[in-house]
């Protein structure tokens, strides 16, 4: 028997499908995106979503069989089996172009203090919880990363390793 903390399991598509209850599902995953940040459950036609772990969730192009005994697989996506399910570096890097709610927009200096990882004050009229946040790059606004907002605070959550000073 494999160890499961190495393991990759594909999500069940549905409630029905599910043995865990905990666990979510493909459809759950579409259903956070599209009603947290407006993101239409077509643009993760193509990708499929493993679960490593507890909550630990990976997004792939394309089926290997399941379970899959490896080190990685495609990119971590998603984190869930906690109160608020919290998207990665990576998923909003990547997929957060597709936003249209919950995404706050920074200026250079405040764009600078969150790659940095700092958190700062900042007025925000919309719901409190995980952002998508953009800034623009080239002309266009490009989405950074993950911002927890709460008490009127942009919290960066740019991982440690990650974070940068420019």
């Amino acid at each position: 028997m494999s160890d499961q903390s190495t393991e990759f399991t594909r999500l069940p598509e549905t409630d029905e499908a599910r043995d865990d209850p905990e666990r979510a599902t493909r459809q759950e995953v579409l259903g956070f995106w599209a009603e947290r940040f407006g993101v239409p459950p077509e643009t993760f036609e193509g990708y499929t979503f493993w679960e490593r772990g507890a909550g630990k969730l990976w997004l792939y192009q394309g089926s290997p069989p399941s379970p899959v005994d490896i080190e990685g697989l495609g990119m971590t996506f998603l984190r869930t089996r906690q109160e608020h399910w919290k998207p990665t570096l990576e998923a909003v890097q990547r997929f957060g172009e597709h936003a249209s709610q919950n995404v706050i927009h920074l200026d250079a200096d405040a764009a600078r203090a969150f790659v940095a990882g700092e958190d700062q004050e900042l007025d925000w009229d919309g719901d409190w919880g995980y952002l998508v946040v953009t800034h623009d790059l080239a002309g266009e606004a490009e989405p950074v990363g993950v911002g927890l907002y709460v008490y009127g605070e942009l919290r960066s959550q740019v991982p440690k390793g990650r974070r940068r000073e420019v």
